[in-house]
């Protein structure tokens, strides 16, 4: 899922292919998966499910005459509240809650955007701020793991080469327009302000990640996330020596809390092998990976 669409094919960096820049999970080599950036379609897509060929109109007829998807669910999930032990019966009460809240703030968003004509042309359920965009994102991603919809996933804050402005910190410029800051203070500090802003996102996530107890620890004790960009110095495009963030407790397969250094060169593929090691995946070598990390 991310917060930006993107080509997924054509040329858009040094003759490689736009899915590059645009796209980070991948089938195989040449087979690109494109991500959903519309809260909407991602809430049904692992709540509701979707239906082929249907279309936007179609599928705002069904969900006008549908109940909530927890109506269908609420007479079962009450006899099963009334079988449970308490620890269970607060998880189940915390995931009903969870569920009805979020699907009330896409159902807020469409309904927003209906009633402007300056945006009937975006697709239903994103909302305008890219703050607010990102926040919803981050909420169904969490959801999807309290729920185990799915064990993996991936959120893009914005595409390689994105050209985005900031405006609404106080940075009117283009991203990447400032990356080229040519050791510029003033551009530099941009930059600082953007990244300060993708971090408070992070932060967001992480903090909603704490908050869910699954048993004895949270979802992010027993999380791996990865945080990062491709990018070490925009200014040279150089691809060395990225400031990679790992965090949560991998169930207790990690030691975070550390800044660690490791020579240059080191393939981030390294950090790939280590974290699929972790979860015992024996075919983890891929890619330009030479070995596993140590002390993570």
């Amino acid at each position: 899922i991310g917060a930006e669409g993107g080509k997924t094919s054509g040329s858009c960096d040094s003759g490689y292919s736009c899915a590059y820049s645009s796209t980070i999970s991948w089938k195989s080599e040449n087979q690109p998966v494109p991500k959903e950036k519309d809260p909407r379609l991602i809430f049904e897509r692992l709540f509701e499910g979707t239906r082929a060929g249907e279309s936007k109109q179609m599928r705002a007829n069904r969900l006008k005459f549908s109940r909530s998807i927890l109506d269908f669910a609420l007479d079962d999930a009450k006899r099963l509240q009334q079988v449970v032990g308490q620890a269970d019966k607060r998880k189940l009460d915390e995931y009903l809650t969870s569920v009805r809240e979020l699907e009330q703030r896409v159902q807020r968003t469409s309904q927003d955007e209906s009633t402007s004509t300056k945006k009937m042309t975006k697709p239903d359920g994103i909302p305008d701020s890219y703050r607010d965009h990102l926040r919803l994102l981050a909420d169904l991603l969490v959801m999807a793991f309290q729920v185990d919809a799915t064990r993996i996933s991936t959120l893009v804050f914005a595409n390689e080469g994105s050209n985005r402005s900031y405006d609404f910190i106080g940075v009117p410029e283009g991203h990447h327009s400032l990356s080229h800051h040519r050791n510029d203070p003033e551009k530099q500090e941009k930059i600082k302000k953007i990244n300060r802003f993708h971090t408070e996102q992070l932060a967001y996530l992480l903090k909603r990640l704490k908050s869910i107890q699954e048993g004895d620890k949270s979802i992010l004790d027993r999380t791996m996330l990865v945080y990062g960009g491709c990018i070490g110095d925009g200014n040279r495009h150089d691809h060395n020596r990225l400031p990679i963030l790992l965090a949560g407790g991998g169930d207790g397969r990690l030691n975070p809390g550390r800044h660690v250094q490791y020579p240059g060169k080191t393939p981030l593929m390294n950090l790939y092998a280590s974290m699929l090691d972790r979860f015992g995946v024996q075919d983890n070598m891929h890619g330009d990976a030479t070995g596993m990390l140590e002390n993570i």
